[in-house]
């Protein structure tokens, strides 16, 4: 097992597509599964989420062998979330200030750039 410390948001900073999430969006965050790419089986557990001034501050630790060993080498880095969107301004490049988070999921290419792992640890 693998455990890390990430961002899988990162707050007033545009993703690939235009989007940004403003401070707050997330409310409180109630635990979520972590995936692989947005997909299939839990690969582990979110055992912290939360806000802070920078973005949605998670710490998970990874239970899948082969993606674990991945992470700890610091070849799979990218954050991401999967969310509803319940409030938002603007248009086909949104300021979303209001989500309901699904998942967070670890990604070979996080839409938002700066969501990454960045401490990993060996967790016995």
């Amino acid at each position: 097992m693998t455990r890390f410390a990430g961002y899988a948001a990162v707050f007033d900073v545009p993703d690939r597509g235009g989007d940004v999430v403003r401070r707050g969006a997330f409310g409180r965050a109630a635990p979520v599964p972590l995936l692989w790419q947005h997909g299939g089986a839990p690969v582990g557990t979110i055992e912290a989420i939360g806000e802070d001034r920078r973005g949605l501050r998670v710490i998970g630790r990874v239970a899948a062998p082969e993606l674990a060993e991945a992470v700890a080498r610091g070849a799979v880095t990218g954050l991401s979330f999967g969310y509803r969107v319940t409030a938002a301004r603007g248009g086909a490049r949104r300021e979303i200030t209001g989500l309901e988070l699904v998942e967070v999921s670890l990604v070979t290419r996080p839409m938002q750039p700066l969501a990454r792992v960045h401490a990993v640890a060996p967790s016995g």
